[in-house]
């Protein structure tokens, strides 16, 4: 059996600061708080016994970072490899923009939709059938070079959700993970299962 973790990247905002939809194009740092959250689940993760073999970030310093800092408290000294499709989504007009004006723009119904369905807002890229096809090709290499082994990723929220796409029993989870959160699919018997999704150290 092959355990695939996909986790989000830790906090970027400040408490006292106004969050923005921040996308590909703002390479933001983890401020303290999204630290202590990739310590933790560098902890928690290492107290279930899930270190990986092999650990993917994307190309942003928050990825990054994050993944840096839960292999520092997991004691694993696997070196990372960043893969670009696992970049956040570049959100166009609407990048780190507020949420209040990103909703005036689209809509309620469109945002929900999003969040509900993974249905993309007009404007934004890449579009949810390359992401769909650029999981269904890491998937392929990880049951091919990954056999019994444990894989981490570390993403973002809008990349993450397609990950779903290739698992059979997606209907039982939502598509969101908060940051910090992480999710495990598993690689049994010829297909992806989802064993947990948004739970957050």
């Amino acid at each position: 059996m092959t355990t695939l973790i996909i986790a989000r990247h830790g906090n970027t905002f400040l408490p006292d600061q106004i969050p923005t939809r921040v996308g590909v194009k703002t390479n933001m740092a983890l401020v303290q708080s999204g630290e202590d959250q990739a310590l933790r689940l560098g902890h928690h993760l290492k107290a279930r016994r899930l270190i990986p073999d092999f650990v993917f970030t994307s190309t942003l310093h928050r990825t990054i970072d994050t993944a840096r800092l839960a292999c520092v408290s997991m004691g694993c000294s696997v070196l990372s490899r960043q893969l670009t499709f696992l970049d956040e989504i570049d959100y166009g007009v609407d990048e780190n923009r507020p949420e209040p004006e990103v909703i005036a723009r689209h809509g309620d119904l469109a945002l929900k939709r999003w969040d509900e369905f993974g249905e993309m807002p007009d404007g934004w890229l890449p579009r949810p059938d390359t992401l769909i096809e650029s999981w269904k090709f890491f998937l392929g290499g990880c049951e091919k070079d990954c056999k019994g082994k444990i894989v981490l990723v570390v993403t973002s929220n809008g990349v993450a959700r397609f990950a779903l796409s290739h698992v059979e029993n997606a209907r039982n989870y939502p598509l969101k993970l908060a940051t910090g959160a992480y999710g495990i699919l598993k690689y049994e018997h010829q297909k992806w299962s989802a064993a947990e999704w948004n739970i957050r150290p």
